[in-house]
């Protein structure tokens, strides 16, 4: 496991250092890079981001790297706003008037949550519910708790693998073929965020 060339995308809008970090925590060696080389021959990719999804989408076309993550074959994995990218579309488009156009690997809308009298930005720690039928929830009981930071999510669609409820249910979980996404932050979820990283390393 710890032989594979794994590569943590650089979008501009991550800190990618604690997420290094995190996947070097677990014995594993791991890179940075925005060079469409590097990505086509890593064996397992990495979509992290914070910020908005307007400034990442932008990035990602200024590296040229969305047709490229779209063709990736091997299994990725977004973190937050990388999880994010992989819908279709995004509400968050900071004063425009349009949505943001997204990867649209996954199926399903990013919109601004819903959560009546509780606080956004949703920030903290929070459960999630999986049927356990994953093998990235192995080890991980349904019920476990993960880090949130974010205002808009990913609503609920026949690609979620675990839901969230904050206000009402939302993704927590996404995949798709080889494409995957946490909308929580799994470098800062403790035991729990270090095993789903280690489960997706596995797969």
């Amino acid at each position: 496991m710890t032989n594979q060339n794994i590569v943590i995308i650089d979008t501009g809008c991550a800190n990618l250092s604690s997420v290094r970090m995190a996947i070097e925590r677990l014995g594993v060696s791991v890179r940075v890079s925005k060079q469409a080389e590097a990505i086509r021959r890593a064996d397992k990719l990495i979509l992290p981001g914070v910020g908005t999804a307007k400034a990442a989408m932008y990035n990602l076309n200024e590296r040229g790297l969305v047709d490229l993550i779209r063709q990736a074959r091997q299994p990725l994995l977004g973190f937050c706003l990388g999880m994010q990218m992989l819908a279709e579309a995004s509400e968050e488009h900071m004063g425009s008037e349009q949505d943001i156009a997204c990867l649209g690997i996954v199926p399903g809308k990013v919109k601004l949550m819903q959560v009546g009298a509780l606080r956004l930005p949703h920030m903290g720690w929070n459960q999630i519910e999986h049927d356990g039928s994953h093998p990235l929830f192995a080890g991980i009981p349904s019920g476990s708790y993960f880090y949130f930071v974010h205002s808009y999510a990913l609503e609920v669609t026949a690609a979620t693998l675990a839901r969230c409820d904050y206000g009402g249910p939302f993704t927590a979980v996404v995949g798709k073929e080889n494409f995957f996404g946490a909308q929580f932050h799994p470098e800062r979820s403790g035991k729990a965020g270090a095993r789903l990283i280690q489960n997706f390393i596995a797969l």
